[in-house]
């Protein structure tokens, strides 16, 4: 079978060289791999870079396409490489991670096997390791950091799941599912895994395929990803509800019980009664419990340990916070931003699938 690996990237000329070292070393044989790379825009020298690789590589493999993304977008990235790609299995990976020596294929094994889209766990990673983007590495691994989505964490054999982060697709699910829907920013993997659920595929995740993603290596990088992550969880209702989980929406929940138990406060102070006092102090002591516990956790599983892990007890719900305002921003803009839809995004999807089903390869 043939394979067309992409890769999408947006500024992410730091992290290219690990990921090429990644698909270099790649077991899967070269001659049957197509390299798609599609540059969203970027400011900095991620062009160039796809372009030496291209070059370096051009007699290597099956084919080498570089190509633009103008509209930056990463869902009308995937789409452009989606409607290039040759390959019988369409895999794609995002810039900011790596991948290890046998993940193609491990890929190609399992949906020779039957599946039609399959993937597998996809653990945090840091480039350039320090004490403390370890902490923080920490924080995003930990299931009360971030979540709990299962493609977080290995497991053993093979399971059916909701979404895949790194997935591998038989060309036949994009020609009858279509491509990613472009009007969202952060959840277009789970619209598009919705839709391939509801034409009748499954989503195998498989302990025999791993990749890696490198976390944001600052705070406020990390907080900042928090808040888009969240927003797009708010304005995703508007599109394809049945796509989210509850879990998306516990950190919306745990603000809004912030503002309401503040609402409370104030009604006390001016009513002067204590009783409005009880619902902040019992939530301000439920959390600082769960922060607590679920910090010394998170130290005395890790294999490294740092004086900056302590700090995970303020990370936690700032993480928290961030994600819920995003998610409440979100809602807040939802008809108006509705508002602005067009279409176009629904007519891409069926150019994709029309172009993938018709197309020459």
């Amino acid at each position: 079978m043939t394979v067309s690996l992409c890769i999408i990237a947006y500024n992410e000329a730091e992290a290219l060289p690990g990921l090429f070292d990644g698909v270099i070393s790649q077991t899967y044989p070269k001659s049957k791999t197509e390299i798609v790379l599609v540059d969203s825009g970027s400011q900095d020298r991620t062009g160039d870079i796809f372009k030496q690789f291209a070059e370096a590589n051009k007699n290597t493999y099956m084919n080498i396409s570089v190509l633009d993304n103008p509209k930056v977008l990463q869902a009308a990235g995937w789409n452009t490489a989606i409607k290039s790609a040759k390959g019988d299995i369409i895999i794609r990976i995002d810039a900011h991670a790596s991948i290890p020596y046998n993940f193609i294929e491990n890929n190609v094994k399992i949906i020779s096997g039957g599946e039609y889209v399959c993937g597998g766990a996809r653990p945090s990673n840091i480039l350039e390791p320090t004490p403390y983007k370890e902490m923080l590495l920490l924080a995003e691994s930990s299931m009360f950091g971030s979540s709990f989505a299962g493609y977080r964490r290995q497991t053993e054999g093979k399971r059916y799941v909701s979404s895949l982060f790194h997935g591998a697709y038989r060309r036949e699910v994009f020609a009858n599912v279509g491509g990613f829907n472009e009007d969202l920013g952060r959840t277009e993997d789970n619209e598009l895994h919705w839709r391939i659920r509801q034409n009748g595929y499954k989503i195998c995740q498989s302990d025999e395929i791993i990749s890696y993603q490198n976390i944001r290596p600052t705070l406020m990088g990390m907080l900042k990803q928090k808040y888009g992550n969240g927003k797009w969880i708010g304005l995703t209702l508007g599109v394809c509800p049945k796509c989210l989980s509850l879990f998306h929406f516990v950190p919306f929940c745990f603000v809004g019980a912030i503002i309401c138990c503040l609402v409370l406060l104030i009604i006390g102070i001016f009513c002067g009664n204590s009783l409005f006092y009880i619902p902040i102090t019992a939530l301000g002591i439920l959390y600082s419990a769960a922060d607590i516990l679920m910090t010394f956790a998170a130290i005395i599983t890790s294999e490294r340990k740092n004086v900056y892990m302590p700090l995970l007890i303020f990370v936690f719900p700032l993480l928290h916070i961030v994600y819920g305002i995003g998610t409440l921003v979100g809602i807040i803009e939802l008809p108006f931003w509705k508002r602005g839809l067009d279409g176009s995004a629904q007519r891409e999807i069926e150019e994709v699938k029309k172009c993938v089903a018709e197309c020459p390869r």
